[in-house]
């Protein structure tokens, strides 16, 4: 059967070497069941639902890829968009959680729907690298922010905005030792460097007092609180477009950058460099994030991650599928996720803000029109703590300085027609 399912022996894969390659994925992605919930918790969210639907949303995502694609890859609510999620569309913009997840919903519709016509290829290609670098990027300075703030190194100021807090205190000193922890056993070449390092944390939490001890194993809590309460009618509202497409956006990027990179670390592009079975992997992603929608978390999405799975020997759907069985028998440690404090998360989104700010290198820095957008968009995000409007600072200021440049071949219809957006929801709310 797992021969007829997975195509084994065609892969040269067998049974063991793709079961370990599940576990490798899988410890080095796990840390978002403690993160997650701990997010979105702060949009209002229940906690314990938010867990359920993280740990299923992962299952889901991972079942289908591995069973309809084939491909070792993973996925779980993606970081970044789970900050969209609760400080931009619920935090600042005012939305509910319900709408914002019925905004989620939305997203992954019209994920699934681009992805089976074909037209993500066109709008893929039509946004240039420089933008979609300088967005990953945002999106990690934005994260690391949090985390900051999260443990306390930051604080508002009323003279300079935000200001040093106690570097002293116990929970900055805690985040700090994480984030020293999770670079150094990375550089050792320890997979699961980032759930061990929380795990660390919290346990020196506990031994001070700090943590209280609500044990390891449990029953599941209950999803009902989440499941099925997306608001899809305030989703209808013309203000929440450019909401839908900034989960969107990010989510397309996210995962066919995500597909490509683990496709190369894999073999499995085909001569002319395209994946075979492209619109099947896009379609799990969509499917799973409209299956989050509806228990109750932010969008789900593949995880850059999975390359370590296919470095330890995963190539093919049964490694996704060993990761969805592990991220279901997740569901009994509750309890565990339950007693993360949030310092003890602080170190992994500084560690997630290195890995999506190494792309920078890439950028034509020699080339100011290219460039000038970047650090716009970098710079934007966590100052204005908003995913989204950064983004289309972002498309503005390319689509002005490359006519002001005269540089107008390096515009297309795509990046006219956001930057034109995103101009008019500037102007008119």
């Amino acid at each position: 059967m797992l021969e007829k399912l997975f195509k084994l022996k065609e892969n040269q894969s067998n049974l063991k070497q793709e079961v370990i390659a599940g576990i490798t994925t899988f410890l080095t992605m796990a840390y978002i069941i403690f993160v997650n919930p701990m997010m979105l918790a702060d949009a209002g969210m229940d906690q314990g639902a938010v867990f359920v639907a993280t740990c299923l949303a992962a299952a889901v995502g991972c079942l289908v890829m591995g069973l309809v694609a084939n491909y070792p890859i993973a996925l779980a609510p993606g970081m970044g968009l789970n900050a969209f999620f609760t400080y931009t569309v619920v935090g600042e913009m005012g939305y509910s959680w319900e709408t914002a997840l019925g905004a989620v919903f939305m997203s992954g519709i019209c994920f699934l729907i681009l992805s089976l016509v074909k037209i993500r290829e066109w709008i893929v290609n039509s946004i240039p690298m420089s933008l979609r670098l300088g967005i990953a990027a945002g999106i990690g300075l934005f994260l690391a922010f949090i985390g900051l703030k999260a443990a306390g190194i930051v604080v508002a100021s009323p003279a300079t905005l935000v200001t040093m807090g106690d570097i002293t205190s116990f929970p900055a000193v805690m985040a700090a030792l994480g984030f020293f922890l999770i670079i150094a056993m990375v550089q050792r070449g320890l997979k699961a460097s980032v759930i061990l390092s929380i795990f660390i944390v919290t346990a020196l939490g506990l031994a001070f007092g700090d943590v209280t001890y609500n044990g390891i194993v449990s029953m599941p809590p209950s999803v009902a609180p989440t499941f099925m309460k997306m608001d899809l009618s305030s989703v209808l509202e013309i203000s929440m477009i450019s909401v839908i497409f900034a989960f969107l956006f990010v989510d397309l990027f996210d995962t066919s950058g995500t597909l490509v990179a683990v496709a190369q670390r894999g073999g499995f592009l085909d001569e002319k460099g395209r994946l075979p079975r492209v619109k099947r992997a896009l379609s799990a992603d969509s499917l799973a994030t409209i299956a989050g929608a509806s228990l109750g978390t932010s969008t789900t999405t593949s995880y850059i991650e999975s390359t370590a799975g296919v470095s330890a020997g995963g190539r093919t759907g049964l490694t996704a599928v060993v990761v969805g069985i592990l991220f279901i028998l997740a569901l009994f440690f509750a309890p565990l996720a339950g007693m993360v404090p949030a310092y003890a998360t602080s170190g992994a989104l500084f560690y997630v803000a290195i890995l999506m700010m190494s792309g920078l290198v890439n950028v034509e820095w020699e080339d100011l029109t290219e460039a000038a957008p970047v650090v716009i968009v970098c710079l934007l995000m966590p100052l204005t703590f908003s995913i989204a409007n950064a983004i289309g600072f972002g498309f503005i200021s390319y689509a002005v300085i490359k006519v002001l440049t005269g540089r107008f071949k390096d515009l297309n219809l795509g990046i006219v027609f956001i930057a034109a957006l995103f101009l008019v929801k500037f102007i008119y709310g």
